[in-house]
Order: structure tokens, then C-alpha cells, then sequence
């Protein structure tokens, strides 16, 4: 069993982004776009300088609220975000809770067929089972593939990330914990069925990233 990556990039220009998804993939199956880190005005020239490449780009504009840098309001961001549904990424990772708020940002992504990627984190702490089942249950009514991340402060907290692949679902789940503690369920979720893992080019994006070069020598990855 090939076991998959996504290379997370943040750059700062359009043109740095084009050059780093380039290296990017030639190394992983998908990429990670975090257009938070362009300035907004330079989203759609970067898409349309990327576009042949969306059908393996993740596509993420995360507001500060989020853990993202994104800059402008909430009405100029579910723009952004409409306008990206536009270009039929592989994936379009959307907050779970920006699509509580946004019926119409919801309705309008259903009827563009976008594959949304609701996601949810918590940079603190790890919750409860109970709580993780709770949310898993609340966001696959946007979206069957789902990501729950949350911060380890103990090798009991990462463990609770990963129990949640024992709920048998429809779900296309990405659950794994930030942080040292988290590292190895960052490895371990792609053995018990995560579709990839998030992993960088050499400078962690995330806390506890691993590079794609290191995943690839632990699962030992033909590329």
C-alpha cells in the first residue's frame, strides 16, 4: 500500500508560489496551498498562474481566528473562497466553523459540486472522545471528507486523535495532534486509513511537522 503526503506551502508571492508547488510536486501527491499568506489582492493571479495544477492542490485561506494570516474581513474571505470553488481544486478546506455561520457560503459550495475539506482545530488542547465523536458527527453534514486536528500535551492525547478511525463511517477522515507529543500520530494515521498526511518541504509549517523526505523513509515511500 502506497501511503500518501501533502506538502504544505505558505509564500508570500504569487511567483514563489509557482516555484515552490513546482518542487513540491515532484515530491508529494498533493500540496497544500495557504493563500493566507498571499496579500488578497494577489489570490486570483496566483490561481490562474497554478490552475493546471488544482486537481492536486488543497486550497486553504485560514483567518487569524483560525490560526491563518489572512488579513481582510470576513465578507472580502467567503469571496476569496467562492472564487476558489470556482477553479475545482482536488480539495477546498473550509472551517467548520465558517460554514456554521455561512449558510450561504455552504449553499453556494454545494451548488458548485466543490469536494470540500471541512476542518476543525483546536491549538490548545486535545478534547474529550465524546466531544471529538460529537464534532466528527456535526461536521460530516457539510462534507464526507473531514479533518479534526488538535494539540497533544500528552502521548494520551494523541492516541484519542487516532481512536477516532475506529468509528466506521463514510468519512474520508484526517485526524491526527499538533505539537511534539502529536508527531507520531502525524505517521501513525496514515496506517490506519487517513487518505495523506500533512507534512513540509523542510521548514515545519505546523508544530510537529514532518518533512516529506523524513515520512518518506519512515513508510518508506517509492516516489
Amino acid at each position: 500500500m502506497k501511503y500518501k503526503t501533502c506538502v504544505s506551502i505558505a509564500e508570500k508571492t504569487p511567483s514563489k508560489t509557482k516555484k515552490i508547488l513546482k518542487i513540491a510536486l515532484s515530491k508529494s501527491d498533493f500540496v497544500e496551498v495557504r493563500f493566507d499568506f498571499l496579500k488578497k489582492e494577489q489570490i486570483p493571479e496566483t490561481l490562474e498562474m497554478i490552475k493546471k495544477d488544482l486537481n492536486r492542490i488543497v486550497c486553504t485561506l485560514r483567518p487569524k481566528t483560525e490560526g491563518g494570516k489572512f488579513s481582510g474581513n470576513e465578507k472580502e474571505r467567503v469571496a476569496i473562497i467562492k472564487l476558489i470553488a470556482e477553479y475545482n481544486p482536488f480539495l477546498l478546506d473550509v472551517e467548520f466553523n465558517t460554514l456554521k455561520k455561512s449558510s450561504d457560503l455552504t449553499k453556494y459550495l454545494k451548488s458548485t459540486k466543490t469536494k470540500l475539506l471541512v476542518s476543525w482545530h483546536d491549538f490548545k488542547k486535545t478534547p474529550n472522545s465524546s466531544e471529538l465523536k460529537k464534532k466528527i458527527n456535526q461536521m460530516s453534514k457539510f462534507s464526507t471528507n473531514v479533518k479534526i486536528v488538535s494539540t497533544a500535551k500528552s502521548t494520551d492525547d494523541s492516541t484519542r486523535m487516532l481512536e477516532l478511525y475506529n468509528k466506521k463511517g463514510k468519512n474520508n477522515l484526517i485526524s491526527f495532534a499538533m505539537g511534539d507529543y502529536g508527531r507520531i500520530s502525524r505517521i501513525l494515521c496514515l496506517y490506519l486509513g487517513s487518505p495523506y498526511t500533512y507534512v513540509s518541504l523542510g521548514k515545519a509549517i505546523a508544530p510537529g511537522q514532518f518533512s516529506v523526505d523524513e515520512v518518506k523513509k519512515i513508510t518508506n515511500l517509492k516516489k
